[in-house]
């Protein structure tokens, strides 16, 4: 498996890419956010356990640059659990 940075400085570089809700849970778990895909809603969320906020990423392909720009500022705010 690649080092968590890889997936993130990638997204960072290129949040218009080809990203699926794989990828967006995979970065999750790697720093270490609580993932949950949606029940019958095509909605994810993402949730810091420190954090207050929950993000809401829509699940559908493609997955806009914008959500994608939104999950890198949430991991940068919130940082990593090791």
């Amino acid at each position: 498996m690649a080092p968590p940075s890889t997936l993130l400085e990638r997204m960072k570089r290129n949040p218009a890419g080809d990203w699926t809700i794989a990828d967006v849970e995979l970065l999750c778990r790697q720093h270490g956010l609580l993932f949950r895909p949606g029940k019958e809603t095509s909605h994810a969320h993402a949730k810091h356990p420190r954090a207050e906020d929950i993000l809401t990423i829509p699940a559908r392909r493609p997955i806009k640059p914008v959500y994608i720009r939104g999950l890198v500022r949430y991991i940068e705010r919130h940082g990593a659990i090791e």
